[in-house]
This record gives C-alpha cells, structure tokens and sequence, in this order.
C-alpha cells in the first residue's frame, strides 16, 4: 500500500511539471480583455463582424440563425437581410457554401469550426491574436502572426485595422530575439482608429464567447432562482425538523 501512495504522489508530480512546462512553452503573456455578455449591443455588432468577416470560411455549424436572433435580440427580418447569406431559412445552422477540398486547395488547410474555439482558446487568445498580425513577406498571404506563429489564414480584417509591421530586437551578439506585442507599429493606417478597432475585437470576441457556450447568458438568471428556492426550502426544512423533534426534546 505505501509503494501505492508513493507512485501516485509520484504522477501526481510528474502532471503538474507537464501543465507547468506546456503553459510556459505557450509564449508571451496574452492580451486580457473582459467579457462582457450582458451587453446586448456589443454582441450584436460582433456578430455583424463575425458574419461579415469570419463566416465566409469558418462555419459555427452548431449554432442556428434564429436562436441567435432569440438570444440577441435580432427580429427574423433583420436576421435575413443582414445576417444570412448562404440560406432562406431561420432555422438553418451557421454553415459555409465551401467545401473541404476547395479550403484545402485555397489555404493549404480546412479552416476549423468556430462554434468552440473560445472555449478551446479562451477570449484572451482570440483577442491576442486578431490585434498581432503583421506584414511578413516569406509567408503565402504576406502575413503572420505574433499569437499564432505561421498561421495559415490572411488577415481578413486589414481593411479595418490596417498593416503592422514586426520591429526585431537583436542584441549585441546580432541574435534576434522574441518580440512582444509592444513591437508592433501600424505602418498603414485602416479605415478604423486603433480605438474603434479595439472595440471592434472586443466586441467579436464577446460574440464568439457567447458562440461557444450560448445557454451562459441565462445560466445566471437561472443559478439565482435556483439558490432562492434552496433558501426558501432551507427554511422550511428547518422548521419541520424543529416541529417533529419538538415533542421529543
């Protein structure tokens, strides 16, 4: 038993130094932006951002048109003139027209569903990584990125946020070496300010957050009404125990 505990003690160890190692290999300390799901507004336009922008290549097949509107606010007339492209009806999930051997013949791989990548990610990622794109012109698109070393996606947002360029910190021995997201200059300016664009990011990145988990915006609601009702019942079982034992005591 003892030879037990001590390979189990042993494990357990040898878990947390892979989870230690694995967080630090992930890179530079992340960009913070809070999640705001109460805010219907910001939603809204991120999923106008998300549709315009994202949904072209990236399906959220496990999301439909009219249980987003549900949840956002978006009346079905609105849905289908501004939000549904690819299909007449509300109920249909947020899917693409292209195929898998068409995104590997354009892009050189399948772009991934979105429905959960902020679950997988975390909104910190996502923000990173739509504000670190720079110009670098050994890639195919002529971009890369300081989140997701040579992604294989163009920057699809350019026209708003404009072009970056990497500024490459060598030392004295000529080695380059990493570069921070505080490296990054605008070298052509988009048709949004830095500010709106940052609001722009914050603002698809909520959506996505709400993408991967949409039941969290009345989860609350509910969590409450649920411990009211334990409260409640709390007190009742508390003055039938003092009621039956009463005769006792």
């Amino acid at each position: 038993m003892p030879k037990n505990r001590l390979l189990y003690k042993l494990m357990f160890i040898c878990l947390i130094v892979l989870s230690v190692n694995a967080s630090a290999a992930s890179g530079a300390k992340l960009m913070h932006m809070e999640v705001d799901l109460s805010n219907q507004e910001s939603l809204q336009r991120g999923a106008r951002t998300f549709v315009n922008y994202c949904l072209s290549c990236h399906a959220a097949a496990y999301m439909r048109y009219n249980r987003m509107g549900k949840d956002l606010g978006i009346s079905e007339d609105v849905l289908k003139s501004n939000f549904m492209f690819g299909t007449d009806k509300v109920g249909e999930t947020m899917t693409i027209a292209m195929t898998n051997s068409d995104s590997l013949s354009f892009f050189g791989v399948s772009p991934p569903d979105l429905s959960v990548i902020a679950r997988a990610r975390g909104a910190d990622w996502l923000y990173s990584y739509f504000k670190t794109f720079y110009v670098d012109k050994s890639r195919p698109f002529g971009v890369n990125n300081l989140t997701f070393k040579d992604v294989g996606m163009p920057h699809v947002l350019w026209e708003l946020q404009g072009s970056q360029q990497l500024s490459l910190i060598k030392s004295d021995d000529g080695v380059n070496h990493s570069s921070t997201y505080d490296d990054l200059e605008i070298i052509t300016p988009g048709i949004q300010s830095e500010e709106v664009y940052d609001q722009t990011i914050r603002d698809l990145v909520n959506f996505m957050v709400y993408l991967g988990e949409p039941i969290k915006l009345k989860r609350g609601k509910i969590g409450f009404w649920v411990l009211m009702y334990l409260f409640v019942f709390m007190i009742i079982a508390y003055m039938l125990k003092k009621e039956y034992w009463r005769d006792i005591h």
